[in-house]
């Protein structure tokens, strides 16, 4: 059967799609590769850091890379099973990351011989990379989360409330400790707060760019449309100001406004939210002393040198970078240590600045940029808004945590507690991570194979 005056089979023209979805390259072979080197690069890394130390090769290496490249191996075979068509960069990104996590841990625990860290954060990778296995398995496709929106921010509002009911660590209501296992559910409550806001915003973007009143150059949504997320957020950040967990608040609202944008497409929502945090900022700034005090770090990093009471935490970060120069101390060579007590959590950055040196942080900073990257191309490629917006704000949560920590420690902003994704000691954290790659495997496997041969994947 044929179109009148055409040649063309109706059949044919129908089935082009799928023919154009099956001719798309997979690259599972280029995962495999850079899974293998990934792992390499990190066996390099802990072999190095032994013979910095002590002159040999470590006793563990051939297990820790063994332990390493299985997990990798069987998180290739998921991806492979169920996502074929997923991006070839995530996962090798995310193995290399947490692998360089691990080494750097590692190297620390050497002058803590009293606080060994690296063991734990290995159980809790192996666990992050098993919840990556079950959701890439079991999650056959993202919209099915789209239904639990309303679940997803119920459970994200408990997670970050039942925080205040336990005693502080180090001046923040934000961990849940008993019988020395200790969790972080703001950790988790951010993935399910990026579904809740992908959900709302993807069934409500015509009336949040279109309705209500235009203020200025901006088109204000009613308020009964914007009413119900403007809530959850302030209750989210409210509840996170009370444990003063004033990283995590900083992320949702860039999250926030991030969705905010791309939902509606009107860079004025940029601008009020700049002006929203700036003031925020100022207001907290002020009310808050430990805030305050973290603010007269950041303006005078070397006020506790000059009173004669020693290098502060920032300080000694800065010191640190700069010892790095360029091409770093090497492995198992640097002195970050001296930071003191979050040298493994908010501070490991300058390690990885002072032993591998400003080219090596570079390339950190690159694997993140291309991961976050790829998250968002994956969104682009995406024709349902809410795999879209999904996609950019689980991207958008990686690029906003990298920016406050990196600002942190560097002296760029104001330090706030917050872990590096997959460097950082912390169990809660490097779990969700692995279920956020988990996720853009899947938005991305989605998003090639409804690829019609018009852009490039």
């Amino acid at each position: 059967m044929t179109k009148a005056g055409s040649g063309t089979p109706v059949a044919a023209a129908a089935d082009a799609p799928a023919a154009a979805a099956a001719r798309l390259p997979r690259r599972r072979g280029v995962e495999f590769s850079l899974l293998v080197l990934a792992v390499l690069l990190c066996v390099f890394g802990y072999c190095d850091v032994g013979l910095a130390q002590h002159g040999t090769v470590p006793p563990g290496a051939a297990g820790y890379g063994a332990g390493l490249g299985v997990l990798a191996l069987l998180a290739h075979l998921a991806v492979r099973l169920r996502a074929p068509y997923a991006d070839p960069l995530l996962l090798p990104i995310g193995v290399l990351l947490n692998g360089l996590g691990l080494v750097l841990i590692y190297r620390l625990d050497l002058e803590t011989p009293g606080d060994r860290a690296a063991p734990t954060q290995l159980v809790w990778s192996t666990l992050g990379m098993a919840l990556f296995i079950v959701v890439v398995l079991l999650l056959r496709d993202h919209r099915v989360l789209q239904r639990y929106a309303y679940v997803c921010v119920a459970a994200a509002l408990v997670l970050l409330t039942v925080p205040i009911l336990f005693p502080a660590v180090n001046g923040a209501r934000i961990w849940i400790r008993i019988a020395g296992f200790s969790i972080q559910p703001g950790e988790f409550a951010k993935v399910l707060l990026a579904v809740f806001f992908a959900a709302y915003l993807a069934a409500n973007r015509s009336a949040l760019a279109y309705a209500g009143r235009r203020v200025w150059r901006l088109q204000l949504p009613t308020g009964r449309v914007l009413g119900p997320i403007v809530a959850v957020w302030l209750v989210s950040v409210g509840v996170l100001i009370l444990e003063r967990d004033l990283g995590t608040s900083l992320l949702f609202f860039g999250l926030f406004v991030v969705l905010l944008y791309v939902a509606t497409g009107r860079t004025g929502w940029i601008a009020v939210g700049l002006l929203l945090a700036a003031l925020g900022a100022v207001a907290v700034g002020r009310l808050e002393p430990h805030v305050h005090g973290r603010i007269e770090d950041w303006l005078h990093p070397f006020a506790t040198i000059e009173a004669g009471q020693g290098a502060s935490q920032l300080a000694q970060s800065l010191f640190s970078f700069a010892a790095g120069g360029v091409t770093g101390t090497g492995l198992g060579l640097g002195h970050s240590v001296l930071i003191g007590f979050a040298t493994k959590s908010d501070f490991i950055l300058a390690t990885a600045g002072e032993e591998l040196g400003f080219a090596g942080l570079s390339a950190v900073f690159l694997l993140y940029a291309l991961l976050v990257e790829r998250g968002y191309r994956a969104g682009l490629l995406l024709r349902d808004p809410f795999g879209r917006l999904l996609a950019v704000g689980l991207a958008s949560i990686v690029a906003l945590q990298v920016f406050v920590i990196a600002g942190g420690v560097t002296g760029l902003i104001p330090l706030t507690g917050m872990a590096m994704p997959f460097l950082a000691q912390g169990g809660s954290s490097v779990v969700t991570n692995w279920a956020i790659v988990a996720l853009l495997i899947r938005v991305s496997h989605c998003a090639r194979r409804q690829y019609d041969g018009r852009v490039a994947p």
